[in-house]
């Protein structure tokens, strides 16, 4: 989700497509991550994701690039003879093609990585090996690799140098990146609304922490994964363990350009913390860019700031919205985002590119092709 949303906020046009499947249909995702207790990463059921196009009508010279991603379906479309021919034709092109974690399952059945210097899930070693590439040890989970028109990355915990290489693969350019951006965490925030803005920051340049309130630079957030599945409400599971890469005390949050917000549970007991109300009102008194996101909005109420302003949210917050004084603004589409001065908010995940371009626009950070 991490690039496909990323580069959409770039205003990149992307598309999804899986054999036997067409738009609007659904992939399950896996939530794995490395495990503390056992030999190998653990796995657990993620968010759904809807594709946007149909594999069958692809025209693959329509497109500047490829990515495939990782998880577990790399074992089996490695084995899909149109998967296999559409690699091999954005090959023949010269075109960037990315992969990452097991995503490179599909790039050596493909007969492509041949003489490639290549990284990615440890485990790939004598396969990537026995195919030809040239295996470049992932020192840490975020390792990544570009051989001329092939990027390779060991784990999600790279996209956001991944994303990099790949803007530059396709003849992108980034100004303004040199901005400095605070996300305000909490146990189960939403997986997705901290990891998709956090890393697509990230690739674009700019120098971005993590804060929780009593949390310390190292500890972990535990996130949640929201999905609607039927019920006349989101469903959550547990979702990865997100790190936080500062401490919260002693924060100088003078020093940042921007402060973001995520959804998810965290923000109910957030916002009863009255340093956290504090931080929220020096950056939105400063007029430096504030966004928040779903369920985010009910600390941005809880602060004050949010009278005679403009917002959207999670639909379940809009009471906390206007009891504050904001005049609510329906998220229809609930991709739909809205800036009003410094403010940006936004309603679910489905709206992480607006939302993400929104910001950027607030700090003038350009991607231009």
């Amino acid at each position: 989700m991490v690039p496909f949303q990323a580069l959409q906020a770039y205003r990149i046009s992307v598309d999804a497509v899986c054999p036997g499947k067409k738009a609007g249909d659904i992939c399950t995702t896996a939530v794995q991550q490395e495990s503390y207790q056992y030999q190998t990463y653990s796995e657990a059921r993620g968010h759904n994701f809807v594709l946007n196009a149909t594999f069958d009508e692809i025209e693959a010279d329509k497109y500047d690039g490829l990515l495939v991603p990782g998880g577990r379906a790399p074992e089996y479309l490695a084995t899909d003879k149109s998967v296999l021919e559409l690699v091999k034709v954005f090959s023949r092109s010269g075109k960037p093609i990315g992969a990452i974690c097991h995503g490179q399952l599909i790039l050596a059945a493909a007969d492509i990585i041949k003489g490639r210097k290549c990284t990615g899930y440890i485990t790939l070693k004598p396969l990537l090996s026995a195919a030809g590439g040239h295996w470049v040890e992932a020192d840490t989970l975020a390792k990544c690799t570009a051989d001329g028109n092939i990027i390779t990355a060991a784990t999600y915990y790279g996209h956001a140098e991944y994303l990099h290489h790949f803007i530059k693969a396709l003849g992108g350019t980034i100004t303004g990146s040199n901005k400095r951006i605070l996300f305000l965490c909490g146990d189960y925030m939403e997986d997705y609304q901290v990891g998709v803005p956090f890393q697509a920051l990230q690739a674009i340049g700019c120098h971005v922490d993590a804060v929780c309130p009593q949390k310390a630079a190292g500890e972990k957030c535990v996130t949640a994964v929201h999905d609607f599945e039927g019920a006349q409400t989101y469903s959550e599971k547990l979702g990865r363990l997100f790190k936080l890469t500062a401490s919260y005390e002693g924060l100088d949050a003078s020093s940042y350009d921007a402060l973001v917000i995520p959804g998810g549970r965290a923000a109910e007991y957030l916002a009863l913390d009255e340093t956290v109300i504090k931080l929220v009102k020096d950056f939105m008194e400063a007029g430096k860019p504030v966004a928040s996101i779903c369920q985010g909005q009910q600390i941005l109420a809880a602060a004050g700031v949010l009278k005679g302003k403009k917002c959207t949210a999670y639909p379940a917050v809009k009471l906390d919205v206007v009891l504050a004084g904001a005049t609510w603004l329906e998220p229809d589409p609930i991709t739909r985002c809205y800036t009003d001065g410094n403010l940006v908010t936004g309603a679910a995940w489905p709206a992480h590119p607006e939302f993400i371009s929104q910001l950027m626009a607030l700090l003038n950070i350009r991607v231009s092709f």
